[in-house]
């Protein structure tokens, strides 16, 4: 790898020696005021790249209004990620190239590729086209226009607030800053190199993405990236109930408030489709490369499964749209057959799950439980 972007590497070079360095001097200015200024400002921060960058811009999951989009880009500037121009720019590219080579922070390149070295290698290239939305919005254009004087002077501004409740500058610099911007960093690469490495594939097992509930907990709901990486435009990473998303959280809670709206999100009868197709392609290649008769008889199973999944889906698709558009004399009948496929499709899912697990475990498949 040939260093291409000195500047980037000169600052996350010193930054980090700073860090590492100055751990003696500063471990006694420790208090619990400098901790929760490291903290709160690590949550600002980080929450306004995945609030903000990564589901309003990158992939508009939702919409906002001025005030929140403005706590967003002054927000994000604790985070020293570039302006969301720059940012979204790159993760789209990343997106629409995911683990090939114009993928900007491909894990085919290497973990430590994907986490940071990119940084200093990638193509800087702009194609305006790629984010041609975000060019007309005037508040992403004037944030990435006047970037460097937002960040230093907010941070600038930090600095001086740290120091007043702490009562030690080095202190402040330190939690305050060096800290929090080195957390923020690092939690945002290991979304590029470990939740694309050690993980479950619950959605898109074709791609490098993986789940990783450890990680969310320190990327405010980021971890479940196969998720992501399958349904991107979804506002939510944690789909479920108990997954640790407070990103998702805070934009329903804006939502509410009246700051967002058009919250977009993928029904379950979607995910399940889309799951039943693509175990499907990759049950058929590993069941057409065992040959015998053992794996012809799966296969007859996985395309009579997958066919009635996909009829019955099909089905409850067509009575959801005939229940809005029926008389209200008609709903009742409606109501039931919709009901009715339900309950088909429950018991078709889950003898779909059973023969999943149980073709991996005679022909050794890499796929993961459902």
């Amino acid at each position: 790898m040939k260093i291409k972007h000195w500047g980037t590497f000169a600052f996350i070079a010193i930054y980090h020696l700073l860090l590492l360095v100055l751990i003696p001097f500063v471990l006694p200015e420790l208090t619990w005021t400098a901790f929760t200024l490291f903290l709160v400002t690590y949550i600002i921060g980080g929450m306004s790249i995945t609030v903000g960058y990564h589901r309003l811009y990158a992939h508009r999951a939702y919409s906002a209004n001025p005030f929140f989009e403005w706590s967003i880009l002054l927000g994000s500037t604790l985070a020293f990620e570039m302006s969301a121009l720059g940012w979204s720019h790159d993760h789209r590219n990343h997106h629409n190239h995911v683990d090939t080579e114009r993928d900007p922070y491909s894990i085919k390149k290497g973990f430590w590729y994907a986490h940071v070295l990119w940084l200093f290698d990638a193509d800087r290239s702009f194609d305006k086209t790629l984010v041609a939305d975000l060019l007309k919005n005037p508040r992403v254009v004037f944030q990435d226009k006047y970037y460097l004087q937002l960040t230093l002077g907010i941070n600038l501004a930090i600095l001086l607030l740290g120091w007043y409740l702490t009562g030690n500058l080095f202190a402040s610099f330190y939690f305050g800053f060096l800290l929090r911007m080195a957390m923020i960093h690092h939690c945002t690469w290991f979304i590029n190199s470990l939740c694309h490495t050690y993980g479950s594939k619950t959605y898109a097992r074709e791609l490098s993405a993986v789940d990783n509930a450890i990680l969310a907990m320190l990327t405010f709901g980021e971890g479940y990236h196969n998720y992501h990486h399958a349904f991107a435009a979804d506002y939510r990473n944690g789909i479920r109930w108990y997954h640790f998303d407070p990103s998702k959280w805070t934009i329903w809670l804006a939502s509410k408030l009246g700051m967002t709206n058009k919250l977009r999100t993928i029904n379950t009868l979607t995910v399940q489709k889309s799951l039943v197709q693509k175990d499907r392609k990759l049950l058929i290649e590993h069941l057409e490369e065992e040959g015998c008769e053992t794996a012809a008889e799966f296969r007859e199973k996985v395309e009579h499964l997958s066919d009635l999944f996909d009829e019955k889906a099909t089905a409850l698709s067509a009575k959801m749209r005939e229940l809005k558009q029926a008389a209200t004399e008609h709903h009742g009948q409606l109501k039931k057959e919709i009901q009715a496929l339900r309950t088909m499709l429950k018991e078709i899912w889950a003898d779909w799950v059973a023969l999943t697990h149980a073709a991996t475990k005679q022909f050794q498949l890499h796929l993961h439980a459902h």
